[in-house]
């Protein structure tokens, strides 16, 4: 402290102490810009749902526009595209979801040409497809399938975002989704997935009914193969939270093996066929769920320790033929996914795979005698 003759020199000390109150606000300043910084809205994704007038895409759209899907600080566009005699219920879904003002939908377009559809999306969850009727033949469905998702492929190439991620809901989704790789061959491989989430957490909330816990407590279930009842539920690698920590499940199911190797694997297997015969229509809400949880963790990653089964296109891994979209456990980071590797395979688990692996290159097959590929 400077001292005049002896005496404090009081306006030094003022001069200090506003030099000091300058300083703290300029400081709490840039603390508030910084702060402000990081609060500027996203640039809204663009999201494409086809199908958009049914009862998924019924479902889906407020789950989307929610931000169920993409997080809860990530506006988006919503691409809504159905057929021309479903343009009327389009209009209408888009009117509803006006009237919710949710805050992160920053548009809505809704359209029946698939060209517009498609332009500058960021991602696409492909719902529409030709259902099987009574009395069609497994080629037949294929080939109206094939022509469709041929054309959306032409369609994702020429106009969507060259970043564009594709989820194939609609059945046979898997050569659904590899049609869509053999005509887009521009958009990476990588970048084109089918839904098999649901059959995962189909897996995951039997495993939690079973051991009477909550569904969260259950991870690292596994689907492998086709979205089909050739798929197989795998319980040999799932872990269950306890207040001891994580335990494998079959350890805590020990008297019980005889049911995860055949009811768990059947309940699973035929929950969609069960869910028809109890609603009469196929699965809608479950479906739109797990369409959003499967791109949730695509984009935004898997809890550190878990993972999820994704249909992507095998790689080779446990000798899956290359080039097969196939239902495999992947973990997700930063926007991409990786197989995990390094799994043990029982017998067991290796004829089930392998039997779905075989129904997936017959379908491969008959999907391309449609295109004489």
């Amino acid at each position: 402290m400077e001292l005049v003759g002896g005496e404090v020199d009081y306006t030094f000390v003022i001069q200090k102490t506003l030099v000091l109150l300058l300083c703290v606000g300029l400081a709490w300043k840039m603390i508030v810009y910084m702060c402000n910084l990081l609060k500027i809205e996203k640039e809204p994704i663009r999201v494409l749902v086809t199908g958009a007038a049914g009862n998924i895409g019924y479902a889906i759209a407020p789950m989307i526009a929610r931000g169920v899907m993409l997080g809860p600080d990530q506006p988006m566009i919503l691409h809504l595209l159905d057929i021309e005699p479903a343009s009327k219920s389009l209009e209408a879904v888009k009117m509803e979801l006006q009237d919710s003002a949710f805050p992160l939908l920053h548009g809505v377009i809704a359209t029946t040409n698939v060209n517009e559809a498609c332009k500058d999306v960021n991602i696409a969850v492909l719902i529409g497809g030709y259902a099987r009727k009574e009395g069609m033949e497994r080629k037949d469905v294929m080939s109206k399938n094939a022509a469709i998702y041929k054309a959306q492929a032409s369609a994702l190439e020429r106009y969507a975002s060259d970043d564009c991620k594709v989820l194939v809901v609609a059945n046979p989704a898997n050569t659904n989704a590899l049609i869509l790789k053999e005509f887009a061959p521009s958009i990476p491989e990588e970048n084109i997935t089918c839904l098999t989430r649901l059959d995962h957490n189909r897996a995951q909330a039997r495993l939690a009914e079973k051991l009477g816990v909550p569904v969260s407590s259950v991870k690292n279930v596994i689907v492998w193969g086709n979205h089909s009842s050739t798929q197989y539920p795998d319980s040999n690698h799932a872990m269950v939270t306890t207040k001891t920590g994580d335990q494998p499940a079959k350890e805590l199911l020990v008297a019980d093996q005889k049911w995860l190797k055949n009811e768990f694997i059947t309940e699973v297997q035929q929950r969609g066929a069960e869910i028809i015969r109890t609603r009469k229509q196929s699965s809608a809400l479950s479906a739109a769920s797990a369409a959003c949880d499967h791109i949730h963790d695509w984009f935004l990653g898997t809890p550190k320790g878990s993972w999820v089964s994704m249909g992507v296109c095998s790689d080779g891994s446990y000798g899956i033929p290359p080039g097969l979209i196939y239902s495999f456990p992947v973990i997700c980071e930063k926007g991409s996914w990786k197989i995990v590797q390094g799994l043990s395979i029982d017998e067991f688990s290796r004829e089930k795979m392998d039997d779905s692996a075989r129904e997936l290159a017959e379908e491969k097959a008959l999907a391309y005698s449609c295109f004489n590929v």
